[in-house]
């Protein structure tokens, strides 16, 4: 039996369950489990399954012995912004509703007339977006007061994936900056803000940091597996897991996936006017700096047009089509929120090109061309931007995550920035949460040591203009 650790990393789309361990001088991973995560719509809202997501998780642990896999470890990532509320009693009082849900609709703007922007920028560092933990738990205390009001505990996804598995309560770090609702300087829960908003400050818990044990699974959970093994938290939000695993702190990352997650790593936050009004965030690393990053809406409209035509294609495919459109020219602004969860992604990039007297995409090749170079066009923006205010120049472009896998997109990246594309690392994630793991039981000594171990293991394409190393 092989001893490794897993990571559980569950996206907006679906979950899986990766081993990892180390042969000799390399890390190797070995999905053990996939599984299905959809929004399902129940009591008025569009939620997640969540425990339905944690069936699933065990259904992977017992997998593993008849896969000659020993697990000693587990750690789980998912998503930011979403969360349940627990009674007294632990039991979960509140469905997931998902980012993704109307609930949120202008509350946004109610907030910031009782806590002006540039205060709430200034005091979080957190960039804002309509879905943000802040703007649901506001919307859901005018929804739900006596709710809220009788809630003992407030988990964000994988925090009460965690619970599940533990009987521990955390509020792990890099999955609470998202909230908005932390401090950027003292990284702690913002009672001012909370209480401006009336938002009850007894459920949230102190905030643990990423690369800590959280104990053994409960004696039930073990019972059910037929084995023990610990829970570890690796950076809970999947994009900080995700960073962890680039094994160059100096560079521009694209964590590119549903969401393109586009930033670099810096010591302190930055929280100026001119960082606001470009709507960069500061979220929590998992190795303590600051990823300074900006959210573009990423593969998710690309994923939804494929869900729309009739035809069966594949990623792959979409790619090709792109190239063969070489003479069509349209873009649409990746972030108009008309592209967050409209009723057909085709009518309303159509829509956009429509009102912008631009050629209207038709066919399954214009379609992908428009959106890929609409997401190239926004990075390149967003680097312009990141430079001027850190005032650094970064000559390194590394792309991670399932989107790195877009050849097209890559070298046109490359040629527009002028800057050297490193792709691949197609499963960031997972190796961040593993290497946390290790890090936390020891098998690794150091972060430098995992980043070497990762760069031994896991080589990427360059991509330079339009030559590929």
């Amino acid at each position: 039996m092989q001893k490794c650790h897993i990571a559980v990393d569950i996206g907006a789309g679906s979950g899986r369950l990766m081993a990892g361990f180390l042969e000799g001088q390399q890390l190797k991973l070995q999905e053990v489990h996939r599984f299905a995560n959809d929004m399902q719509f129940q009591n008025g809202h569009w939620c997640w399954d969540i425990d339905g997501l944690f069936h699933e998780i065990i259904n992977g642990l017992k997998a593993c012995p008849s896969q000659d896999l020993q697990p000693t470890t587990i750690g789980i990532d998912t998503w930011a912004v979403d969360f349940v509320l627990l009674d007294e009693q632990k039991e979960r009082i509140t469905d997931a509703v998902a980012y993704r849900d109307s609930r949120t609709e202008g509350i946004m703007e109610e907030v910031c007339e009782i806590i002006p922007s540039t205060e709430l920028y200034r005091e979080t560092g957190i960039q804002f977006q309509p879905f943000n933990t802040i703007y649901q738990l506001y919307a859901f205390y005018h929804q739900n007061p006596n709710k809220l009001e009788h809630a003992a505990y407030f988990l964000m996804v994988p925090d009460y994936l965690h619970f599940r598995l533990t009987g521990r309560i955390v509020n792990e770090y890099t999955n609470a900056t998202s909230t908005q609702l932390l401090d950027a300087k003292t990284k702690d829960w913002h009672q001012g803000i909370l209480q401006k908003l009336h938002i009850p400050t007894h459920f949230f818990q102190e905030i643990t940091n990423p690369m800590q044990s959280l104990g053994p699974v409960t004696s039930e959970i073990s019972q059910q597996l037929g084995y023990e093994l610990d829970v570890v938290l690796p950076g809970t939000h999947d994009t900080a897991s995700a960073v962890l695993a680039v094994p160059d702190d100096q560079v521009i990352y694209i964590s590119s996936g549903t969401w393109s997650l586009m930033g670099v790593q810096i010591d302190q936050p930055i929280t100026t006017e001119e960082a606001l009004t470009a709507n960069f965030t500061n979220e929590g690393g998992a190795a303590g700096k600051i990823r300074f990053l900006k959210n573009i809406m990423g593969l998710w409209m690309i994923q939804q047009v494929k869900k729309e035509l009739s035809q069966d294609y594949s990623y792959s495919d979409f790619v090709e089509f792109a190239y063969q459109e070489a003479d069509f020219n349209a873009t649409v602004d990746a972030n108009d929120s008309r592209f967050l969860h409209p009723p057909s992604m085709i009518t309303a990039i159509q829509g956009y090109c429509r009102e912008s007297d631009q050629p209207i995409p038709r066919t399954a090749g214009e379609l992908a061309k428009c959106i890929f170079d609409s997401l190239v066009h926004s990075y390149q923006m967003t680097i312009e931007q990141m430079e001027h205010l850190t005032g650094k120049h970064y000559p390194t472009i590394y792309i991670i995550g399932g989107g790195s896998k877009n050849k097209y997109m890559n070298q046109k990246l490359a040629s527009i920035s002028g800057r050297k594309v490193c792709a691949g690392l197609e499963e960031a994630t997972a190796i961040g949460n593993i290497t946390a793991q290790m890090i936390a039981t020891g098998q690794m000594d150091s972060l430098e040591h995992a980043r070497q171990l990762v760069r031994h293991s896991f080589p990427m394409k360059q991509y330079k203009g339009d030559v590929i190393k």
